[in-house]
């Protein structure tokens, strides 16, 4: 009886290993940091649930969709100027996907910058959204680049050419802020990354030609410093800006959907952040 025990665990500890190595080749496919952190247990923590949360736009905020380059649907939050502009600030969202606070956040953040601004916050998970760690790290880890860019492409070409674009992302969605700023070209002017995942493709960072604001928890345990610093001298090298902002603070600080918001760290964050973005509008 003890043997059968005994080989019935073994059983089940060889299906679960082999369940998380298929999770792993997966990532290994995907290739990034950001997704190999989906399954990671100490990310997840960081990350508590968004408590309920509904909004009611105030400022005439509507989903939108798109056509993307790959073929698909894809889908926005989108908060018109109030007056005549070429003014776009992109917005990513962090871990949970595009939720009402993030909506909540778009049109917040219209108003910080200014009603002659455009605001598009970008959904990069298709229409789902999270409400759990263990749901979220599953939509992060599926989410490829090139699909994201895919989506990204598709909100440039619907909003048009001519236009001044800043990005601004919190978590996963700083990673995607850069991103983006790599896709708009010369038409990205200001990149604002709260603790996003720095790119490590020297190529890729060489196209920029956006300035960027990094945004660091000094007890952040999932960005290094030395990749943010890397990433500080490879934007340099190609003659911009990288400003960078140190806050005695973890990951996540000043993420929207957090329930342990670090207010007077995200306060003074958001300051540099109006700064940046409306010294970079023409």
């Amino acid at each position: 009886m003890r043997r059968l025990f005994t080989v019935s665990c073994l059983a089940l500890v060889t299906i679960f290993s082999q369940q998380a190595n298929a999770q792993m080749c997966c990532v290994k496919k995907t290739g990034t940091d950001m997704q190999a952190l989906a399954f990671n247990d100490e990310f997840k923590k960081a990350h508590l649930a968004p408590e309920p949360f509904t909004y009611v736009p105030q400022s005439g905020g509507q989903d939108i969709k798109f056509p993307t380059t790959d073929g698909k649907t894809g889908n926005a939050f989108y908060v018109p100027a109030k007056t005549a502009s070429n003014k776009v600030l992109l917005l990513f969202h962090e871990y949970w996907g595009l939720n009402d606070y993030i909506k909540r956040e778009a049109e917040r953040w219209q108003q910080l910058l200014g009603d002659d601004i455009s605001v598009y916050a970008i959904d990069l998970y298709d229409g789902k959204v999270a409400t759990d760690p263990e749901a979220a790290g599953k939509l992060m880890a599926g989410l490829t680049r090139e699909h994201g860019e895919a989506i990204v492409k598709g909100l440039l070409n619907k909003i048009g050419k001519g236009k001044q674009i800043a990005t601004l992302g919190w978590c996963m969605g700083g990673t995607w802020s850069f991103n983006a700023a790599l896709l708009a070209g010369t038409e990205a002017k200001a990149c604002v990354m709260y603790y996003g995942f720095p790119e490590k493709d020297k190529n890729k960072v060489k196209t920029l030609q956006a300035d960027v604001l990094y945004i660091r928890g000094d007890r952040d345990q999932f960005i290094k410093e030395q990749d943010v610093d890397q990433l500080e001298k490879e934007v340099k090298a190609g003659s911009h800006v990288f400003e960078l902002h140190h806050y005695d603070a973890n990951h996540a600080f000043a993420n929207p959907s957090n329930p342990k918001y670090d207010k007077q760290n995200a306060d003074d964050a958001q300051i540099n952040a109006v700064r940046f973005i409306q010294g970079h509008f023409k």
